[in-house]
C-alpha cells in the first residue's frame, strides 16, 4: 500500500518515504507525495533524494493494477528499504491544482453532462454533451471568472459508496466513473456552487486560480462541444 498523502494535503513539497518495491525503472513507496494520474490529471514529477544527498528523477506516477500502490518512474533501481526524502515539482504541480479547480468551475458555468476532459499546466480541455449548435465564448469565459473572482473555499469529504448510489446527480462525467471498491468516496466542493466525486488535487480558494481564457470551443460530434480553457499568467 502506498499512503496517498497529495490527499489530505496538496501542499506537501516534500515527505520521508521507504521503498517498498523496486524494478528497473520504477519504484513504490509506503507513502506517496507524487499524484498518481488517473481521472484526466497527469501523474507528478519531481525527485527522491537518497542518504547520499544525491537524487533522481521521478518522470510520472502511476497506480499499479490493483490501485494499492503507487509507481513511480525513475531512473535506475533503488533497493526496496530504502529511505528516501521525495521532493515534488511544486511549480507544476501548482498549474495543475488551479487548472483542475478551474475545470470544476468550468462545468458550474456549463451544466451539461461532460464526456471527457484532459488537465494540463497551461491548458485544459471539458467535453459536454450539448444539443445548442453554438456557444458564447466570450460568456462563458466571463462566467468563470466570475466565479473565480468570488474567492470560494475549495473542500474535501466523504461519503459511502451507498450515498453516491442514492445521489448519482453528484457525477458529472458520462465516461468517467469515481473509483470504487473501498467502501467509500472523495467529494470536491467548492463552496455552495459545486460538489462532485474528484480524487485529483485542488486549490484551497477559487481565487488562486487566477484569470482564465476561453481559447476555443469545437464541435466534435452532433451535440459534442469541446472547451479549451488556459490560465492567463
Amino acid at each position: 500500500m502506498s499512503e496517498p498523502l497529495f490527499r489530505d494535503d496538496a501542499y506537501l513539497t516534500t515527505a520521508d518515504a521507504i521503498v517498498t518495491a523496486a524494478a528497473d525503472g520504477a519504484v513504490t513507496l509506503d507513502r506517496s507525495l507524487f499524484y498518481a494520474a488517473g481521472g484526466g490529471q497527469p501523474g507528478d514529477t519531481g525527485s527522491l533524494e537518497l542518504g547520499d544527498g544525491s537524487t533522481i528523477p521521478v518522470t510520472d506516477a502511476r497506480y499499479g493494477e490493483d490501485r494499492s500502490g503507487i509507481q513511480l518512474t525513475v531512473d535506475g533501481v533503488i533497493p526496496v528499504g530504502t529511505a528516501v526524502i521525495q521532493h515534488l515539482d511544486w511549480a507544476r504541480r501548482y498549474r495543475l491544482m488551479r487548472m483542475h479547480t478551474a475545470l470544476h468551475l468550468l462545468s458550474v458555468a456549463l451544466p451539461y453532462p461532460v464526456t471527457g476532459g484532459q488537465i494540463g499546466e497551461s491548458e485544459g480541455r471539458l467535453d459536454f454533451d450539448i444539443p445548442e449548435p453554438t456557444l458564447d465564448k466570450e460568456a462563458v469565459e466571463s462566467a468563470v471568472n466570475a466565479l473565480i473572482a468570488a474567492d470560494h473555499p475549495v473542500t474535501t469529504e466523504w461519503i459511502t459508496d451507498a450515498e453516491l448510489d442514492a445521489n448519482p446527480d453528484l457525477v458529472k462525467t458520462m465516461a468517467v466513473k469515481p473509483p470504487r471498491g473501498s467502501g467509500r468516496v472523495r467529494l470536491v466542493r467548492i463552496g455552495t456552487v459545486d460538489l462532485q466525486p474528484c480524487g485529483g488535487t485542488h486549490v484551497s480558494s477559487t481565487a488562486e486560480i487566477g484569470q482564465v481564457a476561453v481559447t476555443k470551443i469545437e464541435k466534435k460530434g452532433r451535440q459534442n462541444r469541446r472547451v479549451r480553457l488556459t490560465l492567463v499568467e
